[in-house]
């Protein structure tokens, strides 16, 4: 079997810059200071070469793969890459075969495993008891939530270490770094501005992968001249036209923003909930995926406080689907700022919770023979429908019938609230409850 190394290819000239620049040391790697600073636990693990089973867990760009090779330089043990995409359990198996006999001879096995996330749960599985035996510490490196992508009992033998998107200060020190060094643009003497180096750091997102590969096409692309490499600022508008977004649609990122537009919706804050909304379009997401959520908000956060808003949010999201994207996005824009800026009340929610509570962990009660209807002779001698009064025929349109279960005659689920249209609710309620505190026996007129 062959491994990945985290040190192949020789060639420099045909490597990204990324490659070429990235830092060997703790002393040249930038940012994760929360991690990596003086005094803190990965540091001290790392320098003193006694790691435990790890997980990297961090955004593209972030610097899990520049510290994995920063380990393998200073650890005394074996360490061994492997591919989470073209490797198979047999694989695994004859991996941890090696291992076991390094173990034997004393020595140890540090095996790296980039895009962790990737391994189903079998393949995961293949790695457990090797990492509960310490024939292997693993280093895992994920960019999705490893609560939901690493297998439990596997992740609860590994220390998650979380990796943030670089400050634009860290990317502004990596950019200088790479015009400085060796390995960076050799024989050449580039000449670039401080604004541009920053525009770069905050185009890059936090991704010092996007900054480098954005400096190394600028260079590229730029005019020489006397031996100088002048980076133009149009031509650098012109390469960061577009905006890499963090974004994936199936990933943990997904529901974050989701749940950053329904909370901003809620808190009645249309301009953040306008921000969040375009941060998923511009992401590529499913314009009826929002659109459903926004039927749900329309009940579950305003319910009767404003009975057009369901209206507005089915109807926009018919509009999305006869227009599509990108037309309809000011479709949803205008649904989202609609849902904001209602009267929220979540009186409707809390009235199913209440109920599904109570039809969990009560007995199933029958239906009261009053409420049954009788469509056969046999029925109706056994009593269904007995009892039955029509509201319709009484003058109030009421009537003092129990439609409750026995064991439930008492609870109330639906409490409105003052909110917008739910105080007209809220009053009505209280003239149905006065009308049968006032009717409460069967023989009085109705």
């Amino acid at each position: 079997m062959k491994q990945e190394s985290l040190f192949a290819g020789n060639d420099l000239a045909n490597q990204p810059l990324a490659s070429r620049v990235r830092p060997r040391t703790l002393a040249e790697f930038a940012g994760q200071q929360q991690l990596l600073g003086k005094g803190k636990v990965l540091r001290e693990i790392i320098e003193s070469d006694q790691l435990p089973s790890i997980i990297f867990w961090g955004p593209p760009g972030s610097g899990k793969t520049t510290l994995a090779e920063i380990i393998a330089r200073k650890t005394k043990a074996k360490f061994v890459t492997f591919s989470a995409v073209t490797s198979g359990i047999r694989d695994i198996r004859n991996l941890m075969k090696d291992a076991e006999a390094n173990r034997d001879m004393g020595g140890k096995t540090i095996v790296f495993v980039d895009e962790i996330h990737r391994f189903n749960k079998a393949q995961q599985d293949a790695f457990l008891p090797f990492v509960e035996k310490g024939s292997i510490t693993l280093i895992g490196a994920t960019t999705e939530n490893p609560s939901f992508e690493i297998n439990s009992a596997l992740l609860s033998r590994c220390k998650v270490f979380v990796l943030k998107p670089l400050q634009v200060t860290d990317i502004e020190q990596l950019i200088r770094h790479a015009l400085v060094h060796p390995d960076g643009f050799p024989k050449q003497k580039i000449e670039i501005g401080d604004e541009a180096i920053k525009e770069i750091a905050e185009f890059a997102n936090g991704d010092a992968r996007v900054a480098l590969n954005t400096l190394e096409m600028a260079v590229n692309n730029s005019p020489t001249a006397d031996g100088v490499t002048k980076v133009a600022t149009d031509n650098l508008h012109q390469l960061m036209a577009t905006k890499s977004f963090l974004y994936d649609k199936s990933g943990e990122e997904h529901y974050n923003l989701i749940s950053a537009l329904h909370k901003s919706m809620r808190n009645s804050d249309a301009d953040a909930a306008v921000y969040w909304l375009s941060r998923m379009m511009n992401g590529g997401e499913d314009p009826l995926y929002i659109a459903r959520r926004l039927v749900r908000f329309a009940s579950e956060d305003i319910g009767l406080a404003d009975t057009n808003a369901l209206n507005v949010a089915v109807n926009v999201f018919q509009a999305c689907q006869f227009i599509g994207m990108p037309e309809c996005d000011v479709h949803l824009t205008e649904a989202v700022i609609y849902l904001s800026l209602a009267p929220k009340s979540n009186a409707i929610y809390k009235a199913k919770m209440k109920a599904a509570e109570d039809v969990k962990h009560s007995v199933n009660e029958p239906v009261p023979l009053q409420l049954r209807n009788a469509p056969t002779s046999l029925m109706s001698d056994l009593g269904y429908g007995a009892g039955y009064q029509y509201a319709h025929e009484s003058k109030a349109k009421l009537t003092n019938m129990q439609t409750m279960p026995d064991s439930l005659i008492g609870h109330t689920y639906y409490e409105p609230t003052e909110q917008g249209n739910e105080g007209r609710f809220k009053r009505r309620l209280a003239q149905i409850k006065k009308w049968e505190a006032e009717h409460d026996s069967p023989n009085q007129e109705q």
